[in-house]
C-alpha cells in the first residue's frame, strides 16, 4: 500500500509542477479603429444635375460612339412651347464633334445610347445648358430647354459641306459709244460759202 502511494505521488507531483511553471499565453484584445472617413478636401459639394430624355423612335443604324462627328437635326423649345431655333426649318443639319465641349453640356451627353436614325427628346436643365446668366438677348437667364433631336449620321471626320451653286455671270457692261446704224444716211452737202460783199470805195477817192 505504501509502495502504490509512493508511485502515485511520484507521477503526479512532477506533472503538477510542470503545469504550474508553464507561462500563460497573453490574450490581446483588438479594438476596432474608429473610422473617420477619407482625407478631407477643400471645397463645397455640388449637385450633378440630371439630364432626362424620351426616346421617340429607336434607330436601326450603328450605336452612337464617342469622339465622332455627329450630324443631327434639331428643334429647340422653351418649356412654354416657344420655338427658339430649328435646323429643320432651315433645311440644313448640324454637325459637331461629340464630347469636345463645342456645344452645351446637355448635348455632349444627350446622345449616349442612341442609334443612327433615332429620334429623342432631351430635357436639359439650365445648369447643363447656358447657365445662370443665359446668352442674351436670345437666351434668358436660367433657361431650361427642350430639344427634339434626330441622329442622322456619325463619322470620323466632318462631312464635306455642299458647294454652293455657281452664281450666274454678271451682265456685260453697256458700250460707252453707240454703234453706227446699219444703213447710215448719206452726208448732206454743205452750202457754198456766200460771197463776201466788196467794200465800197471811200468817197474821197472820187
Amino acid at each position: 500500500m505504501k509502495l502504490a502511494l509512493s508511485l502515485f505521488l511520484a507521477l503526479t507531483v512532477p506533472a503538477l509542477a510542470q503545469t504550474a511553471t508553464q507561462p500563460k499565453t497573453p490574450i490581446h484584445h483588438h479594438r476596432a479603429a474608429a473610422t473617420s472617413g477619407p482625407p478631407r478636401v477643400p471645397g463645397i459639394p455640388r449637385t450633378l444635375y440630371a439630364l432626362k430624355y424620351i426616346d421617340i423612335h429607336i434607330g436601326t443604324g450603328p450605336l452612337a460612339e464617342p469622339h465622332k462627328f455627329y450630324t443631327v437635326h434639331y428643334t429647340g423649345y422653351f418649356p412654354n412651347g416657344t420655338k427658339f431655333d430649328s435646323s429643320v426649318d432651315r433645311g440644313t443639319p448640324f454637325t459637331f464633334p461629340y464630347g469636345a465641349h463645342r456645344v452645351i453640356t446637355g448635348w455632349d451627353t444627350g446622345f449616349e445610347g442612341m442609334h443612327v436614325g433615332g429620334k429623342r427628346r432631351l430635357f436639359v436643365p439650365y445648369q447643363l445648358a447656358y447657365g445662370e446668366l443665359g446668352n442674351p438677348p436670345r437666351m434668358p437667364a436660367k433657361a431650361n430647354l427642350i430639344f427634339d433631336v434626330e441622329f442622322i449620321s456619325q463619322s470620323d471626320t466632318p462631312p464635306e459641306q455642299p458647294h454652293p451653286p455657281t452664281p450666274p455671270p454678271p451682265p456685260a457692261p453697256k458700250p460707252t459709244t453707240e454703234p453706227p446704224p446699219a444703213n447710215p444716211a448719206p452726208p448732206v452737202d454743205k452750202p457754198a460759202t456766200p460771197p463776201q460783199p466788196q467794200t465800197p470805195p471811200h468817197p474821197e477817192a472820187f
